[in-house]
């Protein structure tokens, strides 16, 4: 499983939705994840590729980490796993 698809399952399982109904333009908003959904599918992110996320969950649109939209996310995870490789 690719990173892509790995994080569209994560986010799928906080957002209680179907993987199908998950596109790489969605927000975490329009899919209907709150502030603790998204704290815990960050926990969940970096659990399963073992890295570490620059998100304060206080700010969460502050920092490094864009969680505009699921395609957003994806490119900021690939940007981190090469810098902590």
């Amino acid at each position: 499983m690719d990173i892509r698809d790995k994080v569209i399952e994560i986010i799928a399982q906080q957002a209680v939705l179907e993987v199908s109904d998950i596109t790489m333009d969605s927000t975490l908003e329009s899919l209907g994840i709150e502030s603790l959904g998204l704290v815990e599918s960050i926990f969940a992110i970096e659990e399963a590729f073992d890295i570490q996320i620059p998100f304060n969950a206080n700010e969460p649109t502050e920092g490094d980490f864009d969680i505009s939209s699921v395609s957003s996310i994806i490119a900021d995870i690939e940007k981190i796993m090469v810098q902590q490789s």
